[in-house]
């Protein structure tokens, strides 16, 4: 009877675990707003990304140089660009237009709607010195807003605040969910006959969680290319590197479960050597 409880228990606290490592992972770095926008910074570093910005806020200042009745050379445009999203200043701007995105998402302010499209406002960055002496030689002054369409259409699917739930409840969520897989550990341990052995147990089913959470991410991002697709040029490569930020945090979220695992199963083969050479 106490074999089957604790094999119960462990069985519990594998699904526990397999559910509370990503729930505390988007809790983290999704849901939360600073976690959001500090991965968002990060990604700002990727070269890719940086071409891909660069790409758009050229053509966006071209458009604004035209429209004062002047010639411009786009590579000239282009080289400006590249030179900001290359400096220091490019990070913080760009995590900050990413909170907004965020914020419309979660809350349902920043970023805006026109028509069928959500759009986000890169006036922040054009606004950049980086651009100043050059926007000044064509009289250009950057309007209030510069906005960009992040995806095709808004659609149904996407709404003003369509996440404020995961907000509100998140927190919370990943709370009980971590506490319950600490308790059901616990009770793991010592509802099992040999501590040894239970602690190898768990170890194993941090290695299955590890294991099982990178087949899951790429099974995801099959999905998450679908989800992509109503975006379009330089803002679906922008996607794509945000994405791959995320997938790398939450790959060495899943490399830690996996190091834990391996600790575990080590210190449970130890401790049951020890009983086994007490017991002789």
């Amino acid at each position: 009877m106490r074999f089957a409880v604790a094999v119960l228990l462990w069985l519990f606290t594998t699904a526990a675990l397999a559910v509370a490592v990503p729930t505390a992972w988007t809790q983290t770095h999704i849901v939360d707003v600073n976690g959001y926008t500090a991965v968002a910074k990060k990604a700002a570093g990727d070269p890719a990304l940086q071409a891909a910005v660069a790409s758009e806020l050229a053509t966006r200042a071209m458009v604004l140089i035209s429209q004062r009745g002047y010639a411009v050379d786009s590579a000239q445009v282009h080289q400006v660009a590249v030179g900001y999203t290359a400096g220091p200043d490019f990070p913080a701007q760009f995590a900050d237009a990413n909170r907004l995105a965020h914020s419309w998402l979660f809350t349902g302010t920043g970023a805006r709607t026109e028509g069928d499209h959500w759009v986000i406002d890169l006036s922040g960055m054009l606004n950049d010195t980086a651009f100043a002496t050059m926007l000044s030689n064509y009289n250009v002054t950057v309007p209030e807003t510069v906005s960009v369409p992040v995806t095709v259409s808004t659609a149904k699917v996407l709404r003003p605040g369509i996440l404020r739930p995961v907000a509100t409840w998140g927190p919370w969520a990943s709370l009980v969910v971590a506490g319950l897989t600490g308790v059901s550990a616990l009770l793991t341990l010592a509802v099992a006959r040999g501590r040894g052995r239970a602690l190898a147990g768990l170890g194993v089913s941090a290695l299955l969680v590890g294991a099982t959470g990178w087949a899951a991410i790429e099974l995801a991002r099959r999905r998450i290319d679908d989800a992509l697709d109503d975006t379009t040029g330089d803002i679906r490569r922008i996607a794509d590197a945000m994405v791959g930020q995320a997938e790398s945090s939450l790959h060495q979220w899943l490399d830690l479960t996996l190091v834990a695992g391996g600790v575990l199963v080590l210190l449970g083969v130890l401790v049951a050597l020890l009983g086994s050479l007490r017991r002789a």
